[in-house]
């Protein structure tokens, strides 16, 4: 996706120093199809509120609440959550700071309808075993028959991609430039941004943990969690050997 992903795992300095900015210099062109594609989702499971891991700034836990349904937010930083509360309907969301591959507390376990984590958040993620235990810690969240979804690259995608730099669409301004380095050897890449803003210039770092879906089913079977569906993207597209991305749902059995 062209965006920076939401502040989940990477270090607070990143969050202070952006989040005041982040929706000027990241949007995702996906947005809309990811809150319908979840809204839809939400219709076909047990009844009970959304849960966004990485709600970062509230790109897409706003518009899920401004369609009546009842959403929360799991977020390491306060300063993304500070930028969401303070948009409209923002003070009426639920965020609890911490770690999403954390274990949840008692009042949460069981509490969900739905967990998601969308912009490549839990990419951000950069070890197996922190995926692991966010898959674990997400399937203890759910109620029965519950949904689960991520999206992710393909790795095949990533490779044929390979490494380089392109500029990112900002819609509030600014120049950005993305360079992306692949880490085989660690199944790792790293994206740097380079952002000019008002004659300064600005760089971040995010390491992420690349994985092929079967990794990810078989990570998923051992939290208890079984594949649904898998498509090209939030736009429910196919999934087919052209895809970059998927969207991948998977459901605590009832």
């Amino acid at each position: 996706m062209s965006a920076l992903p939401h502040d989940a795992s990477a270090s607070p300095s990143y969050a202070a120093l952006f989040a005041d900015r982040y929706d000027d210099w990241f949007a995702a062109s996906t947005t809309d199809s990811t809150v319908g594609f979840l809204a839809a989702l939400a219709k076909e499971g047990p009844p009970g509120p959304l849960l966004e891991l990485g709600s970062g700034t509230g790109r897409v836990v706003l518009p899920l609440a401004a369609l009546g349904l009842t959403v929360e937010g799991l977020d390491a930083s306060p300063e993304m959550t500070a930028q969401l509360h303070a948009k409209p309907g923002g003070s009426t969301v639920r965020v609890t700071l911490g770690d999403f591959s954390a274990p949840p507390g008692p009042a949460d376990a069981g509490r969900y309808a739905l967990v998601y984590a969308a912009g490549g958040t839990f990419a951000e993620l950069d070890t197996q075993e922190a995926q692991r235990r966010c898959l674990a810690s997400a399937a203890r969240r759910l109620r029965p028959g519950g949904r689960f979804v991520l999206d992710a690259h393909l790795p095949e995608a990533l490779a044929t991609l390979g490494s380089g730099t392109q500029p990112v669409d900002t819609p509030g301004g600014g120049f950005v430039f993305r360079t992306r380095t692949l880490h085989p050897a660690r199944q790792q890449y790293t994206s740097d941004y380079a952002v000019l803003d008002d004659g300064r210039m600005r760089h971040v770092r995010v390491s992420f943990r690349y994985f092929s879906p079967g990794e990810l089913d078989l990570l998923a079977e051992l939290a208890g969690l079984r594949l649904v569906r898998r498509t090209g993207g939030w736009s429910g597209r196919p999934l087919t050997d052209s895809s970059t991305h998927h969207v991948s749902v998977y459901q605590l059995p009832a």
